[in-house]
C-alpha cells in the first residue's frame, strides 16, 4: 500500500470510529448526559471559539455546574420556567446547559425581539426568571424586561452566576418532559410556543450530524442566533462528534470573514441567505476561495433554488448540502455530501432513521418521530396541529422521490389560485433565481377583482444589474417552458426583500400588505 493509500485507509478508520462514538452518544436520555459523556471522552478539546476565547468540552461542563449552583441559589429548581434573551456568546451556552444540569424548563427568545413578542412569550410561559444581555446593540434590554413586569430579571452577559456544585442536586435522568419551549417567528400573528424535551431536540441533532459525515478534524460555525432553534440542533452536532464551532455574535460579511479565515473554519452555511452572502463575497474575487479551509456549505430553514446550489460549486468550489427543518422539527432531512448534484440541487435530503414522512392527498408533507415536538403551549392549537395518527401537518406541500429524497413545491398558503388553476409561487421563484438579473426573488398572489389572484414577482435584484421589466421576465420564463397561465402579471423591483432575523427568511406578509392595493 503506497503512503496515500495508507492515509486515505488510516482517515476512514478515524472517520468510522468517530461514526460509531457518535451513534453511541446519541442515545443519551438528556442533553446534560450527552455533555458529560463527551466531557469524559475528550475534556481537552476545544467546543466553542470565539475571538480570542475557547472553551473545552471539559471547561463547558465544569463552568456550567457553577453556573447551575449559582442558579440553585437564586431559586432555580428542576421545572422551573427560566426565559432568556441572549446573543450567540460562549456565556449563552454556559447559561444553557446550566440550566440543563438542573432540568429547568428554559424559554430561548430571539434577542431582536422586542416588547410584543418578548411579552407575550414571558406572559404565556409563566417564566420565573428572566436573563437579559443587559445594553446590547444599543438596546436596553434590562429596562425592557421591567417595562414588561418580567419576574426574576438578572443580567447574563459578561457574568453568570456562580456557586459550588456540592450543592447541585442529581442531574435529571430522563429526557422526556418538556424542558424546551421554543417560539415560532410570529410573522403574521402571535407567535405559538413550541414544546421540546432533551430526547426530541438530541434526535434533531442526530439527523444533521450523521448526515453531514463530519469528523473531529472539521470547524463548524454559528453565524445564527443560540436563541433559534438551530442552536440545540448545531450544538448537539458538535458534543456527538467532537469538534469546534466558531461563534458570531453578530454576523455581518465581509467583516465576519477574518473570523472564519483565523480559526481555519471547515463548514459554514445557515440558510439559503447565507449561502447567497458568501457568494456575493466569491464574486468579488473569482478564483480566489473566500474561505481557503472551507469544503461545505450546509444549512436550511429556507427554500433553495437549484440554481444556488450549482453557482455554490461552480464558483466557490466547495460542496452544498441542504435540509428541511422548522421550529417544530428541527431537522427532518437533510442532504448528503455523496448525494447525488441532481438530488443535492432539486431535493431537501432524505428523512433519518425513525422520521416518518407521510405525504397526505391534497399533497401536504406530515411527520411523525422522535425528533418531532409535543406540541404547543395552547393544547386547541396542538390538536389542530396533529391528524388521527399522531403526525404533525407541516403546511408544507412536496413529494418524495423513488430515492427517499423530499421535494417540497410549494406551501398550503402559497399557491397562488388563479382563474381557479392552483399556481406555485416555488416553481416560479426557482426558476428566476436562475437570471442573471436577479439576485433574489418571492412571488406572491396578490388580490385580483378578474383573477381572483394575479401573480407578482417581487425582485432583488444584484449590484449593478440593469433593471428588470415585466416584458423581460416573462418573456425568459416562456423561454424556460414555464406554463402560460403560471406568468407573472405584475413586477416589482426592491432594493431589499424583508427578512426575518433568524435565518434570513423573506417575509411575504409584508410584501403582501405592501403590493395588495396596487393596480396593474
Amino acid at each position: 500500500m503506497n503512503d496515500t493509500a495508507a492515509a486515505t485507509a488510516a482517515a476512514a478508520a478515524t472517520a468510522a470510529t468517530a461514526a460509531a462514538a457518535a451513534h453511541e452518544l446519541s442515545a443519551s436520555r438528556t442533553l446534560w448526559e450527552l455533555l458529560a459523556r463527551r466531557a469524559d471522552l475528550t475534556p481537552g478539546r476545544r467546543v466553542l471559539l470565539q475571538g480570542d476565547r475557547a472553551l473545552t468540552f471539559g471547561g463547558l461542563r465544569e463552568r456550567a455546574e457553577r453556573t447551575a449552583a449559582g442558579l440553585h441559589g437564586m431559586g432555580v429548581r428542576p421545572g422551573t420556567v427560566v426565559a432568556w434573551q441572549l446573543p450567540t456568546r460562549l456565556e449563552t451556552a454556559v447559561l444553557s446547559f446550566a440550566l440543563a444540569r438542573l432540568g429547568a424548563v428554559q424559554t430561548p427568545v430571539i434577542p431582536f425581539y422586542r416588547d410584543r413578542e418578548v411579552g407575550f412569550a414571558l406572559r404565556e410561559s409563566k417564566a420565573e426568571f428572566f436573563a437579559t444581555p443587559g445594553v446590547w446593540r444599543g438596546f436596553d434590554h434590562t429596562e425592557m424586561a421591567r417595562r414588561l413586569g418580567a419576574k426574576g430579571v438578572f443580567e447574563a452577559y459578561d457574568d453568570l452566576p456562580d456557586g459550588d456544585p456540592a450543592v447541585l442536586p442529581a442531574p435529571p435522568a430522563e429526557g422526556g418532559s418538556v424542558r424546551w419551549i421554543y417560539w415560532t417567528s410570529g410573522t403574521t400573528s402571535d407567535p405559538k410556543g413550541v414544546l421540546h424535551t432533551d430526547r426530541s431536540l438530541i434526535a434533531g441533532g442526530s439527523c444533521l450530524a450523521h448526515a453531514l459525515r463530519l469528523t473531529a478534524d472539521d470547524i463548524g460555525s454559528m453565524a445564527f442566533p443560540y436563541a433559534h432553534i438551530a442552536g440545540p440542533d448545531y450544538t448537539v452536532m458538535l458534543l456527538l462528534y467532537g469538534f469546534p464551532a466558531v461563534l458570531f455574535e453578530h454576523f455581518a460579511l465581509p467583516d465576519a470573514l477574518a473570523e472564519y479565515r483565523r480559526h481555519g473554519v471547515t463548514v459554514a452555511g445557515g440558510s439559503t441567505a447565507f449561502y447567497s452572502m458568501f457568494l456575493a463575497e466569491q464574486r468579488k474575487q473569482p478564483g480566489v476561495p473566500v474561505i481557503p479551509t472551507l469544503r461545505l456549505l450546509a444549512g436550511g430553514g429556507a427554500p433553495k433554488p437549484p440554481e444556488v446550489y450549482h453557482a455554490v460549486v461552480r464558483e466557490m468550489g466547495v460542496q452544498l448540502t441542504h435540509g428541511y427543518g422548522m421550529t417544530e422539527v428541527p431537522m427532518i432531512t437533510m442532504g448528503a455530501p455523496d448525494d447525488t448534484a441532481e438530488n443535492l440541487a432539486t431535493t431537501e435530503g432524505r428523512p433519518p432513521e425513525g422520521m416518518e414522512i407521510r405525504v397526505a392527498g391534497d399533497g401536504e408533507v406530515r411527520l411523525r418521530g422522535e425528533a418531532v415536538c409535543r406540541g404547543y403551549l395552547d393544547p386547541g392549537q396542538s390538536a389542530e396541529a396533529f391528524d388521527a395518527d399522531g403526525f404533525l401537518r407541516t403546511g408544507d406541500l412536496g413529494r418524495l422521490t423513488e430515492s427517499g429524497h423530499l421535494v417540497l413545491t410549494g406551501r398550503l398558503k402559497d399557491v397562488i389560485i388563479r382563474k381557479g388553476e392552483n399556481v406555485s409561487a416555488k416553481e416560479i421563484e426557482d426558476l428566476l433565481a436562475a437570471h442573471p438579473g436577479v439576485g433574489d426573488v418571492a412571488v406572491i398572489g396578490l388580490p385580483d377583482a378578474e383573477r381572483g389572484e394575479r401573480v407578482c414577482a417581487v425582485v432583488e435584484q444584484p449590484p449593478g444589474a440593469r433593471a428588470l421589466t415585466l416584458e423581460a421576465v416573462t418573456s425568459y420564463l416562456r423561454a424556460a417552458g414555464l406554463a402560460t397561465h403560471k406568468l407573472p402579471e405584475q413586477l416589482e423591483l426592491v432594493d431589499a426583500l424583508p427578512r426575518n432575523d433568524t435565518l434570513r427568511k423573506v417575509l411575504k406578509y409584508k410584501l403582501r400588505e405592501r403590493y395588495s392595493g396596487t393596480v396593474k
